[in-house]
């Protein structure tokens, strides 16, 4: 089941990030034009409000758990999450702390 969240982390990454490099290279590389595209109309703000929420919802899990826990490595969570996006931060988070629940029982 680990793996299983390794590879939903591979593809939180690879599938968000080709339409954004993809946007960037039609338009411009400037950040705020492609957040300003985010917020073209109603839907869309909607979208990215929605995937602010989850991650700021997974960030504060992470930090809860990790100074409970002092498995630092989980706060790589943290810029997976706000930099690729959720899809890649929580499913990578899973992975992380499964990992460690694993070695635990072993």
């Amino acid at each position: 089941m680990r793996w299983i969240f390794a590879a939903l982390a591979v593809w939180g990454t690879i599938h968000p990030m080709s339409y954004f490099i993809a946007w960037f290279q039609a338009n411009t590389w400037d950040i705020m034009a492609m957040v300003d595209a985010w917020h073209a109309n109603a839907a869309s703000s909607g979208l990215v409000w929605d995937l602010t929420i989850a991650a700021v919802a997974l960030t504060v899990w992470v930090i809860v758990e990790t100074f409970q826990t002092r498995h630092w490595v989980r706060l790589i969570a943290i810029p997976a999450t706000f930099g690729i996006g959720v899809s890649c931060g929580l499913p990578l988070y899973i992975f992380i702390r499964m990992g460690q629940t694993d070695a635990k029982r072993s």
